[in-house]
């Protein structure tokens, strides 16, 4: 990745629990890491930078009005992104998953893809990709921890797309769904503090088996 933004300094980080942040489509990394401040101090953060420009700013991969999009562009960049993830892997106790909007499609994607790699996993806004060749992939040793949190109002994720991803989640993850009314396509202090909460239970303290 060519541009990350991490919450420590390289000193600082062996033997700390990672979490990778992926930002919306048409934003950029700055998104995430003005997150930091609000998730448990215990982490290192790592916020990318998607490497598509979307006008000023970035995406992970074209995405249209009613989110679709070419799934080999996908899989480009899901590798491109685990190669990273395996590239600092080894000096961190686990590795968790954040995506917001368009970067929580990123954070399923690549949980689908490896499931063994992640302890747990955060969607914010977002969706999951409804696509025959990754529902091959959808078969877990054990459900792994998945945060999803969202307003039931937001008018950017259409209906379909968040009733598959309801579906998806309900079925193959440890799912802790919360919704907060007013906060329309972002993310807010209420929720970072539920993340929070998640995260020091499913990976600081272990509290899925596997995590």
């Amino acid at each position: 990745m060519e541009t990350v933004v991490w919450s420590k300094p390289e000193d600082q980080r062996a033997g700390t629990p990672l979490l990778v942040m992926m930002h919306g489509y048409g934003t950029d990394e700055s998104r995430m890491v003005r997150l930091f401040e609000y998730l448990p101090a215990e982490f290192t953060f790592a916020a990318l930078r998607a490497p598509m420009p979307i006008g000023d700013h970035y995406g992970w991969f074209l995405l249209d009005y009613f989110l679709a999009n070419d799934f080999a562009d996908v899989i480009s960049v899901t590798g491109t992104v685990q190669g990273w993830i395996n590239s600092v892997r080894g000096q961190h106790t686990s590795v968790s998953l954040m995506g917001y909007s368009q970067g929580m499609a990123m954070a399923s994607t690549l949980l689908r893809l490896h499931p063994r790699d992640y302890a747990a996993v955060v969607g914010l806004s977002g969706f999951v990709l409804d696509n025959d060749l990754l529902a091959l992939t959808d078969e877990f040793d054990a459900r792994p921890p998945f945060f999803w949190g969202r307003d039931k109002a937001d008018l950017v994720i259409n209906e379909d797309a968040t009733a598959y991803t309801g579906e998806w989640l309900e079925t193959h993850t440890l799912l802790t769904a919360r919704t907060y009314p007013g906060m329309g396509h972002a993310m807010s202090k209420a929720e970072m503090a539920d993340v929070g909460a998640f995260l020091r239970h499913y990976v600081l303290r272990g509290g899925a088996a596997g995590a």
